[in-house]
Parts: C-alpha cells; sequence; structure tokens
C-alpha cells in the first residue's frame, strides 16, 4: 500500500500508452550546437561544425551559434541581442550539442557562461526540459573526460536527456586538416556515433518529452497553487452598513 503521505489526486502510474503520441512529428529534428572557444583555429568550433554537417547527413535541421559578443552573465540584460539570439534558439530547438576545450581540467567559461544565460524557466515554459544532450571535448594532450563529465552534469540540472555516448578527442591539432575537416580516425567515427545516437534519441522521445519529465512532486505543487487561488478567489470580503470594505 502507498503510504498516507502520497496525495492520491496527484499520483499518477506510468503507462505503455501515455508514451505514444498522438500525432508524431514528421519534421527534421532540431538541433542547436554550442561550442566553447573564441580562438581563430578553435578546435572545439571545427568539431561543432562537423557534427552538424553529419547531423545534416542524418536529416536534422541544424543551427550554430556563435559566442562571440555574448556578454557575461548578469553583466547585461536579457534583452541583449546576442542573449536574445541564444534564448531563441534553446526555444527552437529539440536538441542540443555542447563541445568545449578542456582548460584547466575543466569545461570553458565561455560555453559555461552559454548555458548560464539558458534560464530554467521563462514563465511557464522550460527552455531546456526534456530535451536531449550530446557532450563532445577537445583537449591539447592525452584524453581526458573532465568537460564532458561537468557538461552532463550540467545538462542534468537542466533536465535534459544527456544520451549515454561522448566523444573525447584527444590532441586534436593532429585530428584537422588545413581546411578544417576532421581526418579519418577513431576519434572520428566516434563522434558519427554519437551524432546518430542524438538523432535515435531526439526522434525517440522528442513527442514524449512533456510526459517524460511530468514529476509527481510539480503536480502536487500545482494543484496547491491552483487551490489556493481559486479559495482567494471566492472569498468574498465582508462589506459594513456604510458601503466600505470592513477591516474585521
Amino acid at each position: 500500500m502507498p503510504s498516507a503521505n502520497l496525495d492520491a489526486a496527484c499520483f499518477q502510474v506510468p503507462s505503455q500508452s501515455s508514451l505514444a503520441p498522438k500525432a508524431p512529428s514528421s519534421h527534421p529534428p532540431k538541433i542547436l550546437l554550442l561550442y566553447g572557444s573564441l580562438r581563430e583555429r578553435s578546435y572545439s568550433k571545427l568539431l561543432t561544425l562537423e557534427a552538424a554537417r553529419l547531423l545534416e547527413a542524418m536529416g536534422a535541421e541544424t543551427r550554430v551559434f556563435d559566442p562571440l559578443d555574448l556578454p557575461q552573465p548578469d553583466a547585461a540584460p536579457d534583452s541583449h541581442p546576442k542573449v536574445k539570439e541564444l534564448r531563441e534558439l534553446a526555444a527552437w530547438s529539440e536538441g542540443m550539442v555542447w563541445c568545449s576545450p578542456e582548460r584547466h581540467g575543466a569545461m570553458t567559461g565561455i560555453l559555461k557562461s552559454q548555458i548560464d544565460w539558458i534560464p530554467l524557466s521563462v514563465g511557464a515554459v522550460r527552455p531546456t526540459q526534456g530535451k536531449t544532450l550530446a557532450v563532445m571535448e577537445v583537449s591539447g594532450g592525452s584524453q581526458s573526460f573532465n568537460a564532458v563529465n561537468q557538461m552532463r552534469i550540467l545538462g542534468r540540472w537542466m533536465r535534459m536527456i544527456t544520451i549515454p555516448n561522448q566523444s573525447s578527442v584527444a590532441k586534436a591539432f593532429l585530428e584537422f586538416d588545413e581546411a578544417g575537416r576532421m581526418k579519418p580516425s577513431a576519434y572520428y567515427d566516434r563522434v558519427v556515433d554519437v551524432m546518430e545516437e542524438l538523432i535515435k534519441f531526439t526522434l525517440l522521445t522528442r513527442d514524449s518529452a512533456p510526459y517524460l519529465v511530468d514529476r509527481y512532486s510539480e503536480r502536487k505543487e500545482s494543484a496547491e497553487a491552483l487551490s489556493k487561488r481559486v479559495n482567494q478567489a471566492t472569498i468574498q470580503p465582508r462589506v459594513k452598513p456604510d458601503g466600505g470594505p470592513s477591516r474585521e
């Protein structure tokens, strides 16, 4: 038997039928890609562009955000053109790719600033909730996973569906030709794997995302807020004989 603390009105038993959309989407998956370096020859940008090409070859529609001129969080109003652009792209997307260099053993502040500008909620809309996420990193030395691990934590915090696979490209300066295209390698094959998995997860979850991220605690909170608002609306102020409101 469930605990007596359970709110029966808000409790739901998950069902297979609720996962099936009534009308599956037929448009191309919409993927936003973010990278974390402003260098002229940025390997995180080159890897991101390579990923975008693969996604488009797999039938996706992509947008790559350029972080140049994006202000630091809280250093400009939300109406700043670059902030508005980023937030509109986040709302547009059904999935994302985050790619960062590893700098001082961590993801860069450039990528973190982009994520920090994406709010957890805008009114009743959560820009990232239930959207898919793939994470990648590049490093100048041996292979590391510090940046991707940090991005996974951020993805969870942003309530995204972070796919199991990931990419970490070591000695990135050796992996791209003069034209900026990624050379054939096991690293390249892994990027293909990651983008393929991202598309599959996006197709699988995009129509069911609202149901997948629907939470008992939030249903309960919403029900309590609605009850409070309705009850307040039904309380009529007492009126004194002279027609003025009573202070009793």
